[in-house]
């Protein structure tokens, strides 16, 4: 005990000031194991000295998440052929530009990030050995590992990192990491400083920035220097896979990559072979018919076979994914929150989890800070159903008979979701029409005044996990998110999210979640009904698949018991 207390003794020494502020506030018992482990990845902490930490401050047993592990623990075969299905590729695979679930699996595949953001939250170093903030975080300094090449055998230096980062920071590329990076780098914000070193300085301070450059923000794979846009001829990155064989649309095949940086994370198999899938039945059809291994993704409705299936394995991590149901506050009906009110309160969540997701989610609370993110203040009372106290807001807001359209389109259970809201809402006399289309029409081209997703009175959209809130915080709610299909503008909302990502804390950011999450229950913009678990599933004799929750898959342990 002496030689542990010797050692912590020391490592404080060496330890920044933020770094021992993160070490008291544990060792006082104010943030939970879990939640100084997070917290210490984002400071740049690695996992081993925070558990070295956890047990020599006296740390309980709290052990982390096994969720997203294959059940089948058994050691597997070296070699073999793996197969996955996964969605639809709906538009090319390109870094920059992609924004749909099957393109960020395959560039996770061949590309690698600065860190991987895993199933627990936590940040895993890759590109990055390590990473440390100044004394407020509005600069972040990364060291970049050594002896890792591209696929075609050039070395990886600080100046590939930081020509990837400000790629996507810079507005005339039009990457879909500007709902990132947007309000938090400027064009040529990350230089390298040295052939090891990149620092970044940020239009403000921010406590979260390494996950902003995590797998969490998936575009950002780190491309060579020369990059101009031709990925998906050489899908070219430093990752375990490289590329042999790409039919669009179809299907993707990778081999190992033998000069792999990391031997921990040597694949097992020999070949990796992605599936393109249009329809989510042929998906899950594909694998109990033998089509493929394993598949990334599955919806309750779609899939609610595989929950049963004596021959399949189903993956499970709890995520910050979900549906925001929007409810514009600048035109009617929606324009009083009275209204906005009675509608949340007509919301039957617990029958909504049990009904569409065989209570695969947990229950959402009328604001982005789902329960799996340690800064979410869970003390916050659950809004619940209650038909008598909306009749009255909506008596007392004069809105008795209102009658409003609401948008949509025909993905996973989002349909089966709009008649639960059409229903729901006639217990107090709102009158609900669907329009529910294909994804297209909805989102439209995706910008103001030329999308039902962001002109519509009333819209169910979907949004993937985030390690971090700090986006689902600021793109659909402050007063200029570029994704505020509600028009909600409230300049002691925009004050808090600022005062949120400035936060260098976990008791600070709990503080300001706490009053965020009580304005966005009593202003509602948007109603937040539920958080999903991300579910993928895998064949009996699959082994060592690691998920997140947002949808990447590692399959450098991955291989066949027999």
């Amino acid at each position: 005990m002496d030689e542990n207390k010797h050692r912590l003794d020391n490592i404080r020494k060496r330890s920044s000031e933020l770094d021992n502020h993160l070490i008291d506030e544990y060792a006082a018992g104010r943030i939970s194991r879990r939640g100084f482990i997070r917290r210490g990845t984002v400071m740049g902490m690695s996992i081993p000295l925070l558990s070295f930490i956890a047990a020599a401050c006296g740390g309980g047993g709290e052990t982390p998440s096994s969720s997203g592990g294959n059940a089948n623990t058994a050691k597997p075969q070296a070699g073999g052929a793996l197969r996955t299905g996964i969605g639809v590729q709906s538009g090319a695979l390109d870094p920059v530009t992609v924004n749909f679930e099957a393109g960020l699996t395959v560039l996770g595949q061949s590309g690698e990030y600065l860190a991987w953001s895993d199933k627990n939250l936590e940040l895993q170093p890759r590109i990055a050995e390590s990473w440390k903030p100044n004394g407020d975080a509005s600069v972040w300094t990364f060291k970049i590992r050594q002896g890792v090449k591209f696929h075609d055998g050039t070395p990886l230096t600080a100046e590939d990192v930081a020509t990837s980062i400000n790629l996507h920071a810079d507005p005339d590329n039009g990457s879909n990491a500007l709902s990132v990076f947007g309000t938090v780098l400027k064009k040529g914000a990350a230089q390298a400083t040295d052939d090891q070193t990149v620092k970044v300085e940020l239009e403000a301070p921010n406590g979260n920035f390494p996950y902003l450059v995590s797998s969490d923000n998936y575009n950002l794979i780190i491309l060579p220097k020369t990059y101009d846009g031709d990925w998906e001829k050489t899908f070219i990155g430093t990752g375990p896979w490289k590329l042999e064989k790409y039919t669009p649309e179809v299907s993707v095949t990778f081999t190992k990559n033998p000069d792999y940086w990391d031997s921990s994370r040597q694949p097992v198999a020999d070949t990796n072979e992605i599936k393109f899938y249009a329809e989510e039945q042929a998906k899950v059809l594909g694998l109990q018919g033998g089509e493929v291994d394993i598949i990334n993704n599955f919806s309750v409705v779609g899939g609610k076979a595989l929950l049963t299936d004596p021959t399949i394995l189903v993956l499970e991590v709890e995520s910050s994914a979900h549906r925001q149901v929007h409810m514009r506050t600048d035109i009617p009906p929606f324009n009083d929150k009275r209204v906005r009110q009675a509608m949340a309160l007509l919301m039957d969540r617990v029958a909504l989890v049990e009904g569409l997701w065989e209570d695969k989610a947990s229950l959402g609370n009328d604001s982005p800070l789902a329960p799996v993110f340690p800064s979410t203040d869970t003390s916050v009372e659950q809004r619940a159903l209650d038909v008598a106290q909306a009749k009255q807001l909506l008596a007392d807001a004069g809105a008795e008979d209102i009658s409003v359209e609401l948008r949509g389109w025909d993905g996973f259970e989002m349909p089966d979701l709009a008649a639960v809201i059409k229903n729901q809402a006639q217990q107090a006399g709102i009158s609900v029409q669907l329009n529910i289309t294909n994804s297209t029409t909805y989102y439209g081209e995706a910008v103001f005044g030329e999308s039902p997703w962001l002109d519509s009175s009333f819209g169910i959209t979907e949004y993937g996990h985030r390690g971090v809130p700090n986006v689902l915080l600021d793109a659909p709610l402050t007063s200029n998110g570029v994704w505020n299909s509600a028009h909600f503008k409230n300049k002691t909302y925009d004050g808090l999210v600022a005062d949120y990502v400035a936060a260098l804390d976990l008791p600070t950011q709990k503080k300001v979640s706490s009053k965020m999450q009580e304005l966005l229950l009593d202003e509602v913009p948007i109603m937040f009904l539920y958080f999903y678990f991300h579910l993928g599933a895998t064949k009996q004799n699959v082994t060592g698949v690691e998920k997140t929750g947002m949808g990447h898959i590692d399959l450098t342990k991955t291989g066949f018991t027999g």
